[in-house]
């Protein structure tokens, strides 16, 4: 239940546990994971409390009721859960959804839709469901979740409450950027990066910026340097897939600086004021959107000198 995170998460643990208490749910949640390790259990545990009869967050209150049960299992009729097809999550999902949610009888007094992995949402599915968004049913609660709710359509965005939850590996303010983006990118249950030479991480490290804020101030003449700028540093798959969490943390940050929020990693320096002058918020999330969806592309063994010219053709809108 709910009360497990208490102390995990304090802060969207409290905002989720009052609204619960007072009957204040908000219609639409974006939940952004943080690279929190047990983040799909969390939202499972805030759904339990939400349709329990009892409003329960500790499961020793619970008496006789096997609802959780029923929720674990999978067979809860009033709870869905969308995943991508493939590499996206379609139109037709969503249609699928409505209608059963149209007319479906409620059983319990809520229903709940989750949505893993919203960023897969492109345009026309969101299209589909904005409605759903705009014109809430007070019984029918969304929950999406992404890694990075900047990657997430804005219209998407403006339509939730967003609640980030805190990575319990928690970052030391006192270390230089370049240990925290160690940590942050290479030190989480994913990396699979050699970190035996560290001077040669570092490099690779820095290169990844350098080559952002050169491409901020050259654009599509970027191409003409790609290899000198990036192939020569970036060797395999699992390099690549660090060099674009790397990229996605440092647009991040930016992005940070433009809504004159504190940055999680990096310090502010010349470049960044001179990106975050040059470009807009909308800008930026484009940004982190299209570094997202061509991270994907990573695992499908795409050629990654291939991968590199099709960013910076993205970045520009050469491409879509």
């Amino acid at each position: 239940m709910l009360d497990e995170y208490k102390k995990s998460q304090p802060i969207v643990y409290r905002i989720l546990k009052n609204a619960i208490i007072e009957d204040k749910c908000s219609h639409a949640y974006l939940i952004e994971t943080g690279d929190f390790y047990d983040s799909f259990n969390f939202v499972m545990s805030f759904v339990k409390s939400l349709l329990c009869p009892k409003k329960n967050l500790n499961k020793n209150n619970c008496g006789n009721c096997h609802q959780c049960e029923v929720i674990e299992s999978g067979n809860f009729p009033e709870i869905e859960v969308i995943t991508p097809d493939g590499l996206w999550i379609k139109k037709e999902q969503l249609q699928n959804l409505q209608k059963e949610f149209n007319t479906k009888a409620l059983i319990g007094n809520k229903r709940v839709y989750i949505i893993k992995q919203a960023e897969r949402l492109n345009r026309s599915a969101a299209n589909s469901i904005l409605k759903f968004l705009e014109e809430p049913d007070n019984n029918i609660v969304a929950i999406l979740i992404t890694d990075n709710v900047y990657s997430v359509l804005s219209t998407i965005r403006s339509r939730c409450q967003i609640l980030r939850l805190r990575n319990t590996n928690i970052i030391d303010e006192n270390k230089t950027w370049l240990d925290k983006i160690k940590q942050t990118v290479l030190f989480n249950k994913n990396s699979i990066i050699e970190t035996n030479d560290l001077e040669t991480l570092n490099l690779k490290i820095n290169k990844i910026i350098e080559f952002v804020n050169y491409y901020e101030k050259n654009h599509l003449n970027t191409l003409l340097y790609v290899g000198k700028l990036w192939n020569e540093y970036i060797t395999n798959k699992e390099e690549l897939e660090m060099a674009y969490s790397i990229m996605i943390n440092y647009y991040k940050d930016i992005l940070n600086y433009l809504l004159k929020k504190p940055l999680e990693i990096f310090e502010v320096n010349n470049d960044i004021k001179i990106i975050s002058k040059n470009n807009t918020q909308e800008k930026i999330c484009q940004k982190l959107n299209k570094l997202v969806e061509l991270k994907e592309l990573i695992k499908y063994n795409i050629n990654t000198n291939l991968l590199m010219d099709k960013l910076i053709l993205s970045l520009e809108g050469v491409i879509s």
